[in-house]
């Protein structure tokens, strides 16, 4: 470990000495001033929902793919085009993408009033054209896994195909069986197409070229509806038992009457266990994002501080970047495995048996 730091120091070193000799050589020039780099802006902009899937500029041509725009205004009605229409002008049909203010980012028109007002909006999305992609690619997955096993269910299976069996297998036997208890097999569909969805979209997020980068999980209406689906489960499925320690715990008279004090906090849990899976979820691959996008910005934010800082802070970015990117491949992994744990572990408790059973006379 200490050869390899040493060997990346002189190589650091090196490089900063070479820019700094550059510059000294090349004449003087007086460079106009430009912008300087918002991080925060720059950030925001990058883990934001966007109505066009920015690929890459060169030069000062932006290459990106236009997205479908679907909108419903209450005076003109439908209106369906491509997101290419705002190049032009940042007007179209009435239609603008706002520059600022609550609705920034977001499609808006004028109303009778010189207000601007949000059209009922189902356009087609970065993060919606994501979620459908990861859809599409998850299903054909399993489809074709489940293909090869109904052709000969007894044969054993290598490479892919024997690695989403382990993989399928794993989450099953040592997630979602243990967590629910012995009546775990209505559950298991649903808890692992949770584990999967989560975690293919949270790989896609983390490949920085087209189809990959959209912040799917990282977006809290995405996560939002995850919870709410474990919630309804939860509690439709929930036994006598689990609404009677809710509704008529077992404490001491005076918590539960004449001031429901017991049954109020365990209600309040009742939405307290997916709202804590809503933000874990989104938290923590909103964070792993705007750290990536951080560091990557440490290059820009250096320029004035001279070529060898520069030189020297770029190598840094670059090493943490990668760093950073692998951590971010096994937390892909760990908030899935979280978000389905917890999911199995609240059905499992809603499940839960009368604690003593009349004996039979």
């Amino acid at each position: 470990m200490s050869r390899l730091y040493k060997i990346l120091v002189i190589v650091v070193l090196l490089i900063s000495t070479m820019g700094a000799r550059v510059n000294a050589n090349e004449p003087v020039e007086k460079a106009e001033p430009k912008e300087e780099l918002n991080v925060r802006e720059f950030i925001l902009e990058h883990i934001s929902d966007s109505y066009v899937w920015h690929i890459t500029k060169i030069g000062e041509n932006e290459i990106a793919i236009p997205l479908p725009v679907i909108l419903y205004s209450s005076t003109t009605g439908w209106h369906v085009f491509m997101a290419s229409a705002f190049h032009q002008s940042n007007q179209y049909e009435g239609f603008s993408i706002a520059e600022e203010g609550k609705y920034k980012g977001k499609i808006v028109e004028i109303d009778s009033n010189g207000a601007e007002v949000r059209p009922f909006d189902i356009s087609i999305t970065k993060n919606v054209f994501s979620l459908l992609f990861s859809s599409i690619l998850l299903i054909s997955v399993i489809l074709i896994v489940a293909r090869s096993y109904k052709k000969d269910p007894l044969q054993s299976r290598g490479g892919f195909i024997g690695f989403m069996e382990m993989f399928i297998m794993n989450i099953n036997d040592d997630v979602i069986k243990p967590c629910v208890g012995k009546d775990y097999k209505p559950y298991a569909p649903y808890l692992l197409t949770l584990f999967f969805f989560v975690f293919t979209n949270n790989v896609l997020g983390l490949i920085p070229i087209f189809p990959g980068g959209a912040n799917v999980t990282g977006n809290i209406a995405i996560t939002f509806v995850l919870a709410i689906v474990t919630f309804l489960i939860v509690n439709i499925s929930g036994s006598k038992e689990y609404w009677r320690e809710i509704l008529w715990p077992d404490v001491p008279l005076w918590l539960k009457a004449p001031i429901p004090l017991m049954p109020l906090i365990e209600l309040v849990g009742v939405f307290t266990k997916p709202f804590a899976l809503m933000i874990r979820l989104f938290a923590n691959m909103l964070a792993g994002h705007s750290i990536v996008l951080g560091l990557t910005c440490l290059v820009f934010v250096t320029v004035k501080m001279g070529p060898a800082m520069n030189t020297s802070m770029t190598v840094l970015s670059f090493v943490f970047s990668v760093f950073i990117g692998f951590v971010e491949i096994l937390v892909a992994y760990i908030q899935a495995y979280i978000f389905t744990m917890l999911s199995a572990v609240f059905i499992g408790l809603a499940r839960v048996e009368p604690h003593h059973k009349k004996e039979k006379v």
